[in-house]
């Protein structure tokens, strides 16, 4: 029996037709491959069985789950940050309105995180972390290579060199140079012999040459140029400088103040305190008011920059302070 087809339809099969003989295609087999397509489900589109078997604890201990299934969800909010930073790169239209879109989307992804901290902070067994943690030896937090590459394509590697060796380098220098003294190296790295621990040695064994890949690629052309290099109308957009502020906030002082707090939870004694998973120095490391990192330092006045972050040092490093 024969059924007229509608003309909407007709005219998307039209169009369709077109499309694919534009494109040196036949249209038919594709049709043929609709017919014998299997309908899309919602698991099979997000992989959710796979995404459900990632978790795979290395002790007995239940709140081990916990710690690294957050891990994982840190690690696709940051690849979503790193999502747009490519587009702000990537964008040659040089207009505010698509900039500042972009970094409200940076800064929402950056709120979630920082809001969701207290999974780690507050939502696990003190007894449980201290026990299991050692099961991690030498893995580190420290080592998100994708964390490290926000920072890369937000902004100059000078701007990310350790405070104390901030005034004896410059923009004349390698990127080679500049890399060897990143501040976050410092981090992971004996203050007395200048020994680095195994998990620097492994981390940068495993991604050096991706990040010097990606600085050489962004060289010139990182976020921070990229708002420099806008039309004076639009970088002076009131929306847009807000935006820029908040994420250097977000990605320097607010991020590392919540990981300060689960490190003050979970490693401080008393009597001293304990080394971080991998031997990282969290009390030197982290404080944002030691490292006076910052994106965007042309946007902060001169008593913002030495007063970065301080208030939080002041407060030993206590979430409940604030």
């Amino acid at each position: 029996m024969n059924e007229s087809v509608k003309p909407e339809i007709a005219e998307k099969i039209h169009q369709l037709e077109k499309k694919f003989r534009n494109s040196g295609q036949d249209l038919g087999s594709y049709l043929d491959g609709l017919l014998y397509d299997r309908y899309l489900t919602y698991w099979d589109y997000i992989h959710l069985d796979t995404l459900l078997s990632l978790q795979i604890p290395r002790t007995h201990f239940p709140d081990e789950e916990i710690f690294i299934t957050y891990h994982q969800i840190t690690e696709l909010h940051f690849k979503l940050i790193i999502h747009e930073l490519k587009q702000i790169i990537d964008d040659k239209l040089q207009t505010a309105k698509f900039f500042t879109t972009k970094l409200e989307r940076i800064n929402r992804y950056f709120r979630v995180l920082i809001n969701s901290f207290d999974i780690m902070i507050k939502g696990m067994d003190k007894e449980q972390f201290l026990k299991y943690r050692m099961s991690l030896l030498p893995a580190s937090g420290f080592q998100s290579v994708q964390f490290r590459l926000i920072e890369i394509y937000s902004a100059p590697l000078l701007h990310l060199v350790n405070t104390n060796k901030r005034e004896q380098l410059s923009s004349e220098d390698s990127l080679e140079e500049l890399y060897e003294h990143l501040y976050w190296k410092s981090g992971a790295t004996d203050s007395e012999t200048g020994e680095k621990t195994l998990t620097l040695k492994q981390f940068e064994y495993r991604y050096t040459p991706r990040m010097m890949r990606i600085a050489h690629q962004v060289q010139g052309n990182t976020v921070y140029h990229k708002y420099l290099q806008l039309p004076e109308k639009e970088r002076n957009n009131p929306l847009l400088i807000k935006e820029l502020k908040k994420y250097d906030v977000n990605a320097n002082i607010e991020w590392c103040l919540m990981h300060i707090g689960a490190a003050y939870r979970y490693l401080n004694k008393n009597k001293g305190e304990l080394i971080a998973t991998g031997g990282t120095n969290w009390k030197s490391f982290l404080p944002p008011s030691f490292q006076r990192i910052m994106f965007f330092p042309d946007l902060w006045t001169q008593e913002e920059k030495e007063n970065w972050g301080k208030q939080w040092v002041t407060h030993r490093f206590n979430p409940q302070k604030k």
